[in-house]
């Protein structure tokens, strides 16, 4: 059977998104056996969804798998796999949609693996069990979303001293409530984790323009900050796992 492979992104006008989505479907494509992979996105910018497909179905295809790329569950995610299906009735390639990247714990591997990065970055040596960790998400009213995030702090804590999280925008607590919380449990080292899939505007701009402030008025003394979850290699192996788990289970 000859599969291709879709990314289904929300959308970035940043240029360095793009660039991630193109980076990855070429990993994707080296360490597995589909014809091609490719990209498109729900909203924002073009390739939209319909685009997306149209250009997979001119491939010689018998099966699409299509990956809502997303780290939370929830409307958007809804609102591509409707868009998805709604474009089955026209062709004959199956379509295997899988579930997004939440939930999973390779994807607690990312995180891991992005605030060790970090430390041994800024050559700290301290044990995991002496270094405090705060997670900065999106923010959503969706309960499945907040649930997703929680997963991964209960997953962290663990390993590591302190382990919480806050959000950018939407829900509380919010980004000075989050440094705030870590002031009171008085870190040695506090590892500040973006997690946002891209290097898109929040990350780049709006993300700092509550961090920044709120560091500078706090008592912290050694904060770090991971990059975004991005193009990390068990990224790329958690799209392919959440491919495989459709793809054996039809």
């Amino acid at each position: 059977m000859k599969r291709g492979l879709l990314l289904i992104d929300r959308g970035s006008r940043e240029k360095e998104a793009s660039e991630e989505l193109k980076i990855i479907c070429k990993e994707i494509k080296a360490k597995t056996d589909y014809v091609f992979t490719d990209f498109c996105f729900l909203e924002v910018i073009p390739p939209y969804i319909e685009e997306g497909v149209t250009k997979c179905l001119k491939e010689d295809i018998d099966s699409l798998t299509i990956v809502p790329y997303f780290l939370y569950p929830g409307r958007k995610v809804k609102n591509a796999v409707t868009d998805v299906m709604k474009l089955q009735k026209n062709t004959k390639v199956k379509f295997l949609v899988t579930k997004q990247m939440s939930m999973h714990k390779t994807l607690v591997n990312v995180v891991e693996n992005r605030i060790s990065t970090t430390l041994k970055e800024n050559q700290v040596t301290l044990s995991k069990k002496d270094v405090d960790v705060m997670i900065i998400g999106h923010g959503s009213k969706d309960p499945n979303a907040q649930m997703s995030l929680t997963y991964i702090v209960n997953e962290l804590k663990d390993s590591y001293r302190n382990v919480s999280r806050c959000w950018l925008e939407i829900e509380p607590p919010d980004i000075f409530e989050g440094i705030k919380k870590c002031e009171k449990d008085n870190p040695k080292v506090l590892v500040i984790v973006f997690y946002f899939l891209h290097e898109g505007a929040h990350v780049k701009t709006d993300i700092n323009n509550d961090l920044i402030p709120a560091l500078e008025k706090s008592n912290l003394k050694k904060t770090y900050i991971t990059k975004h979850l991005g193009t990390d290699e068990k990224m790329i192996d958690l799209i392919i796992e959440r491919a495989k788990e459709v793809e054996n289970a039809n």
